[in-house]
């Protein structure tokens, strides 16, 4: 039995992958920010909406890019890559069928293709979607979505099954609570619906407004996008097009947060300032230089770090999904701060890693409250999730010894080369294959 972390090596035999950090090197350099995961994975799925010949530039070579395009292939798209972060997608020729469950299970954003199989054919069934556990993290939104659009939705034995007679009709759509995937699903479905779709309290997201561009790219009439209302009037026919993919404020973030963390001084490339607001202004609070540039921010520290308070909030607000990144930061503040987060209720499973660095941190509910030490140990780790395992890369750098990071496969779902990226601005960092623990011959 062979686990779904492992690899075959060049030798014939298999193996697991670590990063091995030796810390205590301050950062400097230019470092490239790639595409934006969280905008790639439902632009890939919007393409089946779209039905035709789209490509799509600056993809990240990251994990969750390839397994969504597995799912595609799966369902009778043609696929081909143009160029290392480029690819074809052609998707005229779609199966309804189920997409397979071990792909969807692979991650969170496979839920996607519901929307845009809805949307186009007018019924869909496929797995429930898979990705890092952060906590219940319900699609009961998304499922009030197709209701209202027309469809009949049962969840059964791991699967979603969205029915309708005659195709989806548009509707007045309010969430509950504000929903990325809720919205960019609503908005894959809607795009292909007839009559005019609304939705109030949508998410405000960068991504949600790049799904939004790419689908009016095609022939959408989309408005609204980046505000609490979006306006979608379906339509019979869309059309493709070339569109590049918006650079991943998430990974920029965690350079930001790399450079400060290292004492170092970090030219960030390829970002959008705008985004980045909520994630400089604490850096500037904490004591960190910000510079700001047209697509370029320039992050240095070499002094004390000072206590903030942090709470996670949606965009424009500070993104749950650096919470794991900040609090490496918190760690080595010459006081104690304070770290709410309002989004995920399993978000704080990291905290016994940094723990094992030496950190000193007490969870109460949804708040953590971190009192700064004068420098982290290095230890062996895990990464528990994506933002969790990019924290402990952030981490290891910071400390004073070798970090060993295990789990790996977490951190390349969302991250494309980090560990290249870091060697070249003067960190020492590698990975290493070892023998799978849960391999019987």
């Amino acid at each position: 039995m062979i686990s779904h972390e492992a690899k075959i090596s060049r030798k014939g035999y298999f193996v697991m992958e670590k990063i091995v950090i030796d810390g205590g090197n301050a950062l400097h350099g230019r470092i490239e920010v790639s595409g934006m995961k969280n905008a790639a994975v439902p632009i890939i799925f919007a393409c089946v909406a779209v039905g035709d010949v789209c490509i799509i530039e600056n993809l990240p070579n990251i994990s969750d890019v390839v397994t969504s395009l597995e799912i595609l292939l799966s369902i009778g798209v043609r696929v081909r890559y143009l160029a290392e972060n480029s690819v074809e997608i052609d998707a005229r020729n779609v199966s309804p069928a189920s997409a397979p469950c071990d792909l969807v299970k692979k991650m969170r954003g496979s839920y996607y293709l519901i929307g845009a199989m809805l949307g186009r054919f007018g019924s869909v069934m496929v797995g429930l979607p898979g990705g890092c556990d952060l906590g219940a993290r319900p699609i009961d939104q998304h499922i009030k979505a197709f209701e209202a659009l027309g469809a009949e939705v049962t969840v059964d034995g791991g699967f979603i099954d969205a029915q309708t007679k005659n195709g989806i009709t548009g509707a007045g759509i309010y969430f509950d609570c504000v929903t990325v995937g809720g919205t960019i699903n609503t908005i894959l479905a809607a795009v292909r619906a007839k009559g005019t779709t609304i939705i109030e309290n949508a998410a405000r997201e960068p991504h949600v407004v790049d799904v939004a561009n790419f689908l009016n790219f095609c022939g959408a009439s989309i408005t609204g996008a980046g505000t609490d209302t979006i306006k979608i009037k379906g339509t019979d026919e869309l059309h493709g097009c070339t569109y590049a993919i918006i650079p991943d404020m998430i990974e920029a973030g965690t350079f930001m947060i790399a450079a400060a963390a290292t004492r170092g001084r970090l030219y960030i490339n390829n970002v959008i300032p705008k985004h980045l607001d909520a994630i400089s202004a604490k850096l500037v609070e904490m004591g960190v230089t910000v510079e700001e540039f047209d697509d370029a921010v320039l992050v240095s520290h070499k002094g004390e770090l000072s206590p903030v308070t942090i709470k996670t909030i949606p965009y424009p607000g500070f993104p749950t999904d650096m919470n794991p990144q900040a609090a490496v930061l918190l760690c080595l503040a010459n006081g104690t701060s304070r770290l709410h987060e309002t989004i995920y209720e399993n978000r704080f499973r990291y905290v016994e890693e940094l723990k094992r660095m030496g950190a000193n941190i007490k969870v109460e509910k949804s708040i953590a409250t971190i009192t700064g030490i004068d420098h982290l140990t290095a230890s062996t780790v895990r990464a528990v999730d994506l933002r969790a395992g990019v924290a402990m890369v952030i981490a290891g750098l910071a400390a004073r010894g070798r970090t060993e990071i295990d789990d790996i496969y977490h951190i390349e779902r969302g991250y494309d080369n980090i560990t290249s990226k870091f060697k070249a601005v003067g960190a020492n960092i590698h990975k290493v294959e070892i023998p799978d623990p849960f391999v019987t011959i």
